[in-house]
């Protein structure tokens, strides 16, 4: 058999073991969180609960925020979000 023949098959091999991958690398525990309406909501279709605290803004933290950037991505264009 050439090289050229065997490639595609190693090819096709590789591909379909990937598809697979690390598919038995989970951990198998119990939800601690399972049934609580604050977590997942009355409903699975529903929205939690903690999603619809609200919070006072504080621009104080934005000032920082922003120096903060500056310092990480100083000469780099930062792009903010969506």
């Amino acid at each position: 058999m050439k090289l050229k023949n065997l490639l595609p098959i190693v090819a096709i091999a590789l591909v379909a073991t990937a598809c697979d991958y690390q598919k038995n690398n989970r951990i198998k525990q119990k939800d601690l969180h399972a049934g609580d309406e604050y977590v997942y909501g009355v409903h699975p279709d529903s929205a939690a609960v903690q999603t619809k605290n609200t919070y006072t803004a504080k621009p104080e933290l934005e000032v920082r925020a922003n120096a903060i950037r500056e310092q990480l991505f100083q000469g780099k264009e930062i792009s903010k979000g969506n």
